[in-house]
């Protein structure tokens, strides 16, 4: 873990009395307590801590320590796919792009633009491609991997709410992936290019990266864009690109015609990082 990512659980969610709460809880020194705080969440979301790197939780000298856990580097082999899947989690939605609209649940679709913040140019590369949105539960492992080897070139800041990302608000919030706070990681592959979206959500104190450490907060109050043009930041498939605390969705946005996904894939099914998410067409 570097430095940077290793001072993500010194920062609070200034939204709301809820969220400021849970952020003082998840990133104090508790000793004793923050063991037993531990322990229940493990026994209440069903965590398998075997699959830790450290599975002894009173190794853990805070929450967020424990909610990023490392896995074990055996837990989750790589398959032999062009494109792996990031996360552990469910899958929310996927598929094609429909002109610039991505399906997030009935009746709901949300623009490219309005995913990355308003630029029509970026958005314009993925028009009639693919998307996938993947959700991340508390009980997951809550690092987010490259799919695919890629080099940045932009990241981008957006502001905007913390609704929740669970599947029952996705289909009652209009928009909702294009509404919640979120970081855009743009990439080049040798597919073309691809965009990774860490979308924040209720409770989530902060979004990293592995090249910028903590992106929020501080909580800017527009659009912020980094480019990365005169960098080799360069990630391969299954290298860790980021982490949330505590919790959220990751969208992606493939160009037309670049991929296919995994036939096994369904709506709400389960899926662990390093398995097969597509072949290239």
């Amino acid at each position: 873990m570097s430095d940077r990512l290793a001072v993500l659980p010194q920062y609070l969610l200034p939204k709301g009395a809820l969220t400021n709460f849970a952020g003082r809880v998840a990133g104090a020194k508790g000793g004793a307590y923050t063991t037993r705080l531990i322990r229940w969440f493990v026994g209440r979301y069903n965590v398998n801590m075997d699959e830790a790197l450290d599975p002894n939780i009173a190794h853990y000298k805070t929450f967020n320590e424990f909610f990023t856990r490392a896995l074990r580097p055996d837990a989750r082999p790589l398959a032999d796919a062009a494109y792996i899947c990031p996360v552990d989690g469910r899958i929310s939605q996927f598929g094609d792009i429909e002109d610039d609209q991505i399906f997030q649940a009935k009746g709901h679709k949300f623009s490219t633009t309005a995913l990355v913040g308003g630029d029509a140019q970026l958005a314009a590369q993925f028009q009639h491609g693919s998307f996938a949105n993947l959700y991340l539960s508390p009980r997951d492992y809550h690092r987010i991997h490259m799919p695919i080897d890629g080099k940045l070139t932009r990241m981008i800041y957006v502001p905007g709410e913390l609704f929740s990302v669970n599947p029952t608000t996705a289909r009652g919030i209009p928009g909702l992936f294009a509404r919640n706070e979120r970081v855009v990681c743009v990439f080049d592959t040798a597919h073309g290019p691809f965009v990774m979206t860490l979308v924040g959500a209720t409770i989530v104190g902060s979004m990293a990266t592995v090249w910028h450490g903590v992106v929020n907060p501080p909580r800017l109050p527009q659009v912020t864009e980094w480019k990365y043009d005169d960098q080799n930041i360069v990630l391969k498939k299954g290298d860790e690109l980021g982490r949330f605390l505590l919790g959220s969705t990751v969208v992606m946005l493939f160009q037309k015609d670049v991929l296919k996904f995994n036939p096994a894939w369904q709506p709400a099914g389960p899926v662990r990082l390093g398995e097969e998410m597509a072949q290239t067409k």
